[in-house]
């Protein structure tokens, strides 16, 4: 048999089709040829089969298509120049919802007896999956246009959708991306809706979700008496509560949000007093783009992601005199997204509702509610009223947070991911190099799941922190759920090098169990090894890698690290002097005592340090000599050389933030102060960092930092030119010190240098670094696929696992 043959055989006998139709022969002076092609990416659940069928007929071809695990597979036959033109169109007329990753075209025999249709065949369900789970889409402008129309049946539908638009990965349960593996299965179709779904020529042709108010799910809602509405009576009590102040949970397409009338400040502030929130920045979604330009700044490249099927919450500068400044307290941003489901534009089209805070739907801690049963348990703890349905929700999505950044030295907008979940979860990162199936447990903070194959690494949506049994069991289920869409049996694993994380627990004790080898990797070569692998980087790299806390390969607390190697391994060269947590975790909930700790390490005595930073004065004589004493002897005190530590202790020395309510709150308001101006101060205003080059690392010391910032407060200089002086000062230490580090190690050992890690969420860090390093003749990257923070680290666990893996085989045996 040919290799031809035998990639042709796994599809079904002709004539097993779902659908057919005529074809025709084309310009009969052309030369007939027959082609197989294989295309791979995102091309189930998005009209993909359809789209292929329209085109075939448009160009006179006759042969198939299919759906099988590994994407769609189609076969014509034709004239030349008509089967070329289809080809090109497999790729660049693609469907909105649809990713082409790659067309492999085969020429196969012309047959004597061609066919004279072009058919459908039933999906083939053997085979590796390779096919890419699409994600939950926004509306599409056609769905939109019938539930706005009187005379369509689907006036109003809150469920409307069609094959280029609705719900994806959070209701799929397993491929092929058919209704009855999803949560759809219960709802029979009506025989208009059924009609639909086969006509080949419908946009709704096979749109799993497809229903509508005769035969598909519905809209409830239910207050905390227990009393319950259906329908449109369920929509107008939510929106009668919404008008008069109240808070309403709203179940959306991956959960639950919390929602309230944004410009309505009493009830912003009832809910921050429901959550237990009282400065974390809340989201709003708009009605559309023209009332969110009304209260912030929407460039072009922000709104394009805004009017993306993905529907980020996007990051934008607040107007003055828009929206109560409750919403996102001292910060120049605002979240801002627009509706992401059909039910959401019905509630944004009533009068006065033009904007709603959409926070998420969680007890705090805890990760967002999308069971019904669990939303109408625990939610009435915060909310008046329930706004629901009963179309199950298979895997909890959270929105996804982007920012968009400018610098005229930059090639065109840098989006960043701050949070990578619904819209585009769980589309994979495409590397250079073949992996063999594995798992990565992430992080403990902001945690992901990652599951590799081939030369793709499927990284799952946003978890959360691993601080209770529920995100634990989300995480496990994610991980399991990645596993068995994809027919994934992992035999190796990759988690963090910290012993006492819950992920890392499992793993080590599961070896020789469910996996034959678990393979720790240090927190900052993962982030450094994600930022390499998302830019498809190999060879020596410079890894300038800054957060608030990784587990060092010393066993202590690292933050502020230079790693100079690759994905095997990776060399500490330079890092952050270290500076005592007082009292621990309780330092990052209290910024205030590591400002403390590093007045004290500059100045010498706790007196010197409560002159020079009178915030310090708020505690009397005897807490201070504890917190000197604790800080001098090490007790409850562990060091960290930590850059995340050194944003926190100058915000608190500033009287920015001496107490966190959220993770980086203190960094977050000290490079508010910026109001998003990426202008670096004169380059002798800049703070300087000392160094200490006796050590094996060469140790970078912020003391002349902390003196500079008591003396530039003694002279009463703003507090936002500060901030710009220390943020300038950070920028030209990391030039510095990457040059330092290429002339120490030799001209040639290294080119790259990949910028990594939650402090590189700070856009003013992160926008003034590339460019400086760019004009110190470096090729600078950082992330712009996964976020740089912690919910990119499965990605780096992947990269570094392999290489590993693949070194210790081909190592010779004794």
């Amino acid at each position: 048999m040919t290799a031809t043959e035998q990639h042709v055989s796994g599809g079904p006998p002709r004539g097993d089709s779902a659908t057919t139709a005529s074809g025709t022969a084309g310009d009969p002076g052309a030369t007939p040829v027959r082609r197989l092609a294989r295309v791979t990416g995102v091309v189930q659940g998005v009209g993909y089969r359809p789209f292929v069928y329209k085109a075939a007929l448009a160009h006179g071809l006759t042969g198939w298509v299919l759906n099988d695990p590994e994407g769609v597979l189609t076969e014509v036959t034709g004239p030349l120049v008509a089967v070329e033109a289809f080809l090109a169109e497999l790729t660049d007329q693609a469907p909105p919802q649809a990713r082409v990753t790659g067309v492999h075209v085969e020429e196969l025999p012309v047959p004597a007896d061609p066919s004279a249709e072009f058919v459908i065949r039933t999906s083939v369900h053997t085979g590796s999956k390779d096919t890419i789970v699409p994600a939950d889409g926004h509306v599409c402008a056609d769905c939109l246009a019938e539930l706005r129309d009187p005379a369509d049946r689907r006036y109003r539908y809150p469920f409307i959708n069609c094959t280029n638009c609705g719900p994806r990965y959070s209701i799929v349960q397993a491929l092929p991306y058919d209704r009855a593996q999803t949560t759809m299965a219960d709802f029979t179709m009506c025989a208009a809706c059924a009609g639909e779904y086969g006509d080949p020529l419908d946009r709704r042709y096979h749109a799993q979700p497809n229903a509508c108010p005769d035969c598909g799910p519905r809209l409830l809602s239910a207050d905390a008496s227990g009393n319950t509405l259906r329908g449109e009576e369920a929509l107008k009590a939510a929106v009668t509560a919404l008008q008069a102040g109240r808070i309403v949970a709203v179940k959306s397409v991956g959960g639950f949000h919390l929602a309230v009338d944004a410009r309505d400040e009493a009830a912003v502030r009832g809910l921050r007093a429901g959550k237990r929130r009282d400065s974390k920045p809340f989201a709003v979604m708009s009605r559309d783009l023209e009332t969110a330009a009304g209260f912030a700044e929407i460039g072009p490249a922000e709104a394009e992601l805004l009017l993306s099927s993905s529907r980020p919450i996007v990051l934008a500068r607040k107007k003055p005199g828009g929206l109560p400044e409750a919403i996102a307290p001292r910060n120049p941003n605002i979240g801002v997204m627009l509706p992401s489901a059909p039910q959401h534009h019905l509630l944004l089209a009533e009068e006065g509702l033009d904007t709603l805070v959409m926070t998420s739907g969680n007890i705090s801690g805890y990760p967002i509610a999308y069971r019904n049963e669990d939303a109408l348990e625990q939610l009435f703890a915060i909310a008046d009223l329930v706004l629901y349905n009963d179309r199950d929700i298979e895997t909890r999505v959270d929105d996804s947070l982007v920012r968009c950044s400018a610098h005229p030295e930059l090639d065109g907008p840098l989006v960043s991911f701050l949070r990578r979940a619904r819209g585009y979860a769980p589309y994979p990162v495409e590397v250079d190099v073949e992996l063999a199936p594995m798992v990565a447990f992430g992080a403990e903070l902001k945690t992901t799941v990652a599951l590799s194959r081939g030369t793709r690494v499927y990284l799952s949506q946003h978890i959360g922190d691993l601080k209770n049994d529920e995100t634990w069991e989300s995480h496990q289920q994610t991980a399991r759920h990645l596993a068995a869409l994809h027919e994934l049996t992992p035999r190796n694993a990759a988690v963090d090098l910290h012993p006492q994380f819950r992920a890392t627990r499992l793993a080590l004790k599961e070896e020789g169990a469910e996996y034959d080898r678990v393979v720790q990797v240090q927190h900052h070569h993962a982030h450094m090894a994600s930022c390499m692998a998302e830019n498809r980087l190999t060879g020596p790299t410079l890894g300038v890698v800054f957060d608030g806390a990784g587990y060092g390969l010393d066993g202590t607390t690292w933050g502020g690290e230079f790693l100079l190697g690759d994905y095997r391994e990776a060399q500490r060269v330079a890092h952050l002097r270290t500076v005592p947590l007082l009292g621990g975790d309780r330092a990052v909930k209290e910024p205030v005592r590591t400002g403390f700790a590093l007045a004290l390490d500059a100045l010498g005595e706790p007196e010197a340090a409560v002159t020079a930073f009178p915030v310090l004065g708020r505690w009397d004589e005897q807490q201070l000599h504890v917190f000197a004493t604790m800080a001098r002897r090490g007790v409850n005190a562990p060091h960290a050389s930590s850059m995340g530590r050194l944003f926190d202790g100058v915000a608190a020395l500033l009287d920015v933030t001496t107490h966190a309510e959220y993770e980086a709150q203190g960094p977050i308001e000290l490079e508010g102060l910026l109001a998003r101006d990426l202008s670096m101060t004169a380059p002798e205003q800049r703070y300087r960092f000392a160094l200490d080059t006796t050590t094996t690392a060469v140790e970078i010391d912020p003391r002349p930092v902390v003196r500079a910032l008591a003396r530039d407060l003694a002279e009463d200089v703003d507090r936002a030119e500060i901030s710009r002086r220390f943020h300038s000062g950070v920028v030209d230490m990391v030039v510095e010190r990457s040059l330092a580090v290429r002339e120490t190690h030799g001209a040639d050992a290294f080119e790259q240098v990949v910028l990594s890690g939650g402090v590189f969420l700070n856009e003013f860090l992160l926008v003034n670094c590339l460019v400086e390093l760019r004009r110190a003749g470096f090729r600078a990257y950082c992330q712009q696929q996964v976020p740089t923070n912690d919910g990119g680290i499965a990605l780096g666990q992947i990269m570094v696992a392999h290489a590993r893996l693949t070194a210790s085989d081909e190592e010779p045996r004794g």
